[in-house]
């Protein structure tokens, strides 16, 4: 499966490796809310973390690993914040795997900096049969891994062929992260976890994104340069209403309600090679688009920090505030 087959799949499947981080704001602080688009903040965050694979996870950070024993699905998080698993008990086998990755490894600090497209499959803890037979059906038979995962993965990224994509270190647990980034392209590798074995594939790695806030005072600067205005992506995802009180020069207007007819067609409209800069009111929405725009390969990506609101009141006090 190619990095662009893939990437309308995402949404969903990369709840199993981001980090854990709060769930998306129902509304902008510190100002209360003074618009309908405020008003209904919560309901557009709802349906905003269903397209958006950095605000699924959240609910789900604080649900505790399976039980060693049983078959159930694990939380859908590799999270770093678990701890190592405990090795498998019992007498053992011959064909019993080890914790090692079976394959020629790529130096793990050949990669640092970068992003790797992954997906996997998981199985139970006592399934190491079915782990072997997969891994046979896979290097000997030509299976595709992403089949495998969709009939035999106990992850809910199963839904979409075990997709986890785009990753970097620190948001998965270490034995994942430690085979992810030590295995060769294409190359399937095991590893197992805390919640169970898994078989891996990296498909593609790709230059880590930068996403950080830029203060309203460093904006209002680069705004006086035309050629900052030529060149830079300017967007704003404030509310019509909104824009009709408040804007500012060059910036494009994306409502973030209306986020389910400019999504899809982002990296048409706009170069992921070029700096973006995303406004709201008061910084909390752009940080959602933002993320969002990072997820999709989007190179550096900059959240004006405080919104317009702050822009107003610390750069340029001919903006109105609302």
């Amino acid at each position: 499966m190619s990095a662009s087959a893939v990437s309308s799949a995402l949404p969903l499947a990369l709840a199993l490796a981001l980090p854990i981080s709060p769930s998306p704001p129902i509304a902008e602080t510190p100002a209360p809310p003074t618009s309908r688009c405020d008003a209904s903040f919560s309901s557009l965050a709802a349906r905003f973390a269903r397209l958006s694979p950095l605000a699924a996870l959240a609910p789900l950070a604080s649900a505790p690993p399976p039980p060693a024993r049983e078959r159930a699905p694990p939380p859908a998080s590799l999270s770093a914040r678990w701890n190592a698993p405990t090795r498998l008990g019992g007498t053992g086998s011959s064909s019993r795997p080890t914790t090692r990755v079976f394959c020629t490894a790529a130096s793990s600090a050949q990669r640092e900096g970068k992003e790797l497209l992954v997906q996997h499959l998981l199985v139970g803890e006592k399934d190491v049969r079915l782990l072997v037979d997969l891994e046979k059906s896979i290097l000997a038979g030509g299976a595709d891994l992403s089949d495998l995962a969709v009939e035999h993965s106990l992850c809910p990224s199963k839904e979409n062929g075990g997709m986890l994509g785009w990753v970097r270190k620190g948001q998965m647990v270490p034995e994942f992260e430690e085979a992810a980034f030590s295995a060769p392209l294409n190359k399937v590798v095991r590893c197992k976890t805390k919640f169970g074995w898994h078989l891996l594939q990296v498909l593609a790695e790709r230059d880590q994104c930068i996403l950080q806030d830029i203060d309203p005072e460093e904006l209002h600067t680069k705004m006086q340069d035309p050629s900052f205005l030529e060149e830079a992506q300017l967007i704003d995802v404030r509310e019509p209403d909104e824009v009709a009180k408040a804007s500012l020069p060059g910036f494009k207007v994306l409502p973030l309600r209306q986020f389910g007819t400019w999504g899809p067609v982002m990296t048409d409209e706009f170069n992921p090679q070029k700096d973006t800069y995303v406004l709201c009111h008061h910084g909390m929405r752009s940080m959602q688009v933002a993320k969002w725009l990072q997820s999709q390969g989007f190179k550096k990506v900059y959240n004006v920090a405080g919104g317009i609101h702050a822009y107003a009141a610390k750069a340029d006090s001919s903006v109105p505030t609302y």
